[in-house]
């Protein structure tokens, strides 16, 4: 079997789900290139294994140095549900010791929420904190740099999953909800995720937002949280 990964951004954290195998030649370089793709906005990973059927020392070794890289820049990479025989080869290598391991992909992505968040150069945002949910991850990305720009602390997911995941895990001051949640029952979403942080002002942007001009849609961002601040 070859090796497949789903990749996505959970907060702060990147997550690369693995099925398959994890061994030289074209395997090795999928893995690799997810992790690329990750490193270029974060430092912070975590690994899901518990779908892998063979691991050899390539694969290995490639997990080691993806996990140097994480911790020279002031990250991690941890291991969530590894299956018996990549534990027990953990375990025999010696590499147990320095790799951080969890029984579940929610209980690694948690270990990382409850640390500081990582700072990036140039990253002084000290403003009030904002969960915004899209499917679209570059959405994601251009909110989050659009609001870091101004002042806020802005952390985004793909999945409602997830983001009850974060709510449950950080206090957000607003919950901004992109476009592409807009044909969800809105109504549902929205209450499901303010019983997790009843305090937050949350905003629902129109689907018309990921067509607009990059200027304007911001404007029009930060004009409906400040006007839904003071409601």
């Amino acid at each position: 079997m070859s090796l497949s990964v789903d990749a996505r951004h959970c907060g702060a954290v990147y997550v690369i789900r693995c099925t398959g195998r994890v061994v030289a030649g074209e395997e090795v370089g999928v893995l690799e290139a997810s992790f690329i793709r990750g490193l270029r906005e974060f430092i912070r990973f975590v690994l899901h294994i518990n779908d892998i059927s063979r691991v050899d020392s390539t694969g290995l070794g490639l997990l080691v140095r993806f996990l140097s890289h994480t911790r020279n820049r002031g990250g991690d990479l941890r291991l969530a549900a590894p299956p018996p025989f990549l534990s027990n080869l953990l375990q025999l290598t010696k590499l147990a010791s320095i790799f951080r391991v969890y029984d579940s992909e929610e209980e690694a992505i948690v270990s990382f929420l409850k640390e500081p968040r990582a700072s990036h150069p140039g990253d002084a945002s000290v403003g009030p904190m904002v969960l915004f949910v899209d499917q679209s991850p570059d959405l994601c990305a251009f909110v989050r740099a659009l609001l870091h720009h101004h002042g806020y602390k802005a952390l985004s997911t793909c999945r409602i999953h997830d983001a009850k995941m974060l709510l449950t895990a950080t206090k957000f001051d607003y919950i901004v909800l992109g476009p592409d949640n807009s044909h969800r029952p809105s109504d549902n979403v929205v209450a499901s995720l303010k019983s997790l942080a009843p305090t937050a002002t949350t905003v629902l942007l129109p689907r018309e937002f990921k067509h607009e001009d990059p200027e304007r849609a911001g404007l029009d961002l930060l004009r409906m949280m400040q006007s839904a601040g003071k409601s």
